[in-house]
């Protein structure tokens, strides 16, 4: 019999392309990694990799191999969420993917009162900019901004919830000084990685400096707040923070809609009915400050 904790070294070494890669993925040290390939390739009686400069590359045997192993992982995935679907107990994990800036500006009271509602379950909240796939179990519940409702997998349910709208914001006090003359540049804020979206004007209040960059939304915020400029904002952190106002002469912009999004027969287990129709309930009656429409500022 083939050990399916070796097949998934395996795996990951030949999507990561090297031992290092693997050993990351897998949260493991390097030499398990080599111990477990070694393993395999021994129980099959044929070498999986070539070691090369690059990397490892997978040989003949190796390439069958990957075919038959992601047809093993697919079906151990289809095994764990069926029996997790038929779960129905409010105790467990529970694990929560979406954007940093939905958890730490908007939901998190929200999970808190979840969590003391239901103590016995676990929850686990993956606030990253990286897309956890929920066909792979890496999340139960995928909370995202979908611009096009085509664009997600066909095996994902969807529940829809409110639009999202951005819009262009400074500090109260740099608007302030601009308006009495203040001659210290005006910059861009933005994202190293995004830079200023098309979507995005100036308004009434025109840059004049080189841009100030960040490479998280948290630092954006604190920028902005210390007046170094205008930045782009999600309406329910921009209109949320009372050092901050949007830009006069400044448009909003639609993001997208926001969708609750589960897989399979994970939906069915009762610890992830209850959070998804919690969460769809407080979503629902953030409408207006999700659309920009909660307050009304110059």
């Amino acid at each position: 019999m083939i050990d399916w904790d070796d097949v998934r070294y395996f795996l990951a070494v030949a999507r990561g392309g090297s031992v290092r890669a693997a050993a990351e993925r897998l949260g493991v040290n390097h030499s398990t990694v080599l111990r477990r390939i070694a393993q395999l390739e021994e129980r099959l009686g044929a070498q999986m990799f070539e070691k090369l400069p690059s990397g490892y590359r997978l040989t003949a045997a190796g390439e069958e191999v990957l075919e038959l192993a992601n047809q093993m992982e697919a079906s151990s995935h289809q095994l764990e969420t069926r029996v997790f679907g038929r779960d129905q107990s409010v105790r467990g994990l529970l694990r929560v993917t979406l954007a940093p800036p939905l958890a730490t500006h908007l939901l998190m009271p929200d999970f808190a009162d979840f969590a003391r509602l239901h103590p016995e379950i676990e929850m686990e909240i993956l606030s990253s900019g990286e897309l956890a796939n929920l066909t792979n179990r890496e999340a139960d519940v995928a909370i995202r901004v979908v611009y096009d409702r085509k664009t997600l997998p066909l095996n994902l349910h969807g529940l829809k919830g409110p639009e999202l709208f951005g819009g262009v914001y400074m500090s109260c006090d740099r608007l302030a000084a601009w308006r009495a003359g203040a001659p210290d540049p005006i910059r861009w804020i933005v994202i190293s990685i995004h830079g200023i979206p098309d979507w995005a004007s100036e308004g009434e209040v025109r840059t004049t400096g080189v841009p100030f960059r960040t490479t998280d939304a948290e630092a954006q915020i604190v920028a902005v707040r210390q007046g170094l400029g205008i930045t782009t904002l999600p309406c329910f952190v921009g209109d949320a923070d009372p050092l901050l106002v949007r830009v006069p002469g400044t448009d909003l912009h639609m993001y997208g809609t926001l969708w609750l999004l589960t897989q399979g027969e994970t939906r069915k287990t009762k610890r992830v009915r209850l959070f998804t129709e919690f969460v769809s309930r407080r979503l629902a009656a953030y409408a207006p400050l999700l659309a920009g429409l909660s307050i009304s500022r110059d």
